[in-house]
């Protein structure tokens, strides 16, 4: 087990290395527009992608990152530009902590209900705002709020490197529905190499039952031989 650890640390460190050499040299190369629900492992892996979203918090945020860093996790954060804006030095904390980024949109507004153009502009704004926060930070993922995919969502955030990323597990810990639900939520949903959802922000919603549910998540998933792993990136 720890020998398997340490090997996907080690891919985990060196994925998200090559993909900061890409942005720093302002090369990324398109992704698959395909949106992922499994882990970069694959389905039916010892593995497990955790996302994280609607932060930065800096209620929330920081317990999630507390647990992670205890649990020795990597988890990929779907953060919103606003947020990001707001909190910078959350944007920061993530980063250095070897947690991947997610653009998951300027203003959270569900892309179906978005003109193409609005559409790109709030995929570039939030882009921006993460490397305001964080110059140079690669940001490998894009995730659409509430699932509202669209062709041309799709289509410019592969052309500007970021994955489309789903889930193959929503906790529903958005609705609030106390620890118990969303840990027995994922139960019936999670299989090796899914990706599970959950939320850290915004500021304005409690997600104390998040937070709480998230540690018997990851202590039920280590307990049964699952590792933390990074959504997948289609070439």
């Amino acid at each position: 087990m720890k020998t398997m650890r340490t090997v996907l640390k080690g891919a985990w460190v060196a994925t998200a290395m090559a993909a900061a050499v890409v942005t720093a040299a302002g090369t990324a190369s398109a992704a698959n527009t395909d949106v992922v629900t499994a882990a970069a492992s694959g389905a039916g892996s010892r593995t497990f992608a955790l996302t994280i979203d609607d932060g930065p918090s800096p209620t929330w945020t920081n317990q999630v990152l507390d647990l992670l860093k205890d649990r020795e996790v990597k988890a990929t954060f779907c953060v919103i530009g606003d947020h990001a804006r707001q909190y910078p030095d959350l944007i920061r904390r993530i980063v250095d902590e070897g947690h991947s980024l997610c653009n998951h949109s300027m203003h959270h507004v569900n892309p179906t209900t978005q003109s193409p153009d609005q559409q790109r502009s709030d995929i570039q704004e939030a882009s921006d705002a993460i490397r305001a926060a964080a110059p140079g930070a690669s940001i490998d993922f894009y995730r659409a709020p509430e699932g509202g995919w669209t062709d041309d969502a799709k289509q410019y955030a592969a052309s500007q490197g970021m994955q489309p990323i789903g889930w193959s597990v929503d906790t529903e810990d958005w609705r609030r529905p106390g620890a118990d639900a969303i840990f027995e939520n994922y139960k019936r949903a999670f299989q090796g190499g899914g990706v599970i959802l959950m939320h850290d922000g915004s500021q304005e919603n409690d997600r104390s039952q998040s937070v709480e549910a998230m540690g018997r998540i990851l202590e039920d998933l280590s307990n049964n031989g699952y590792y933390d792993d990074r959504p997948a990136v289609l070439g």
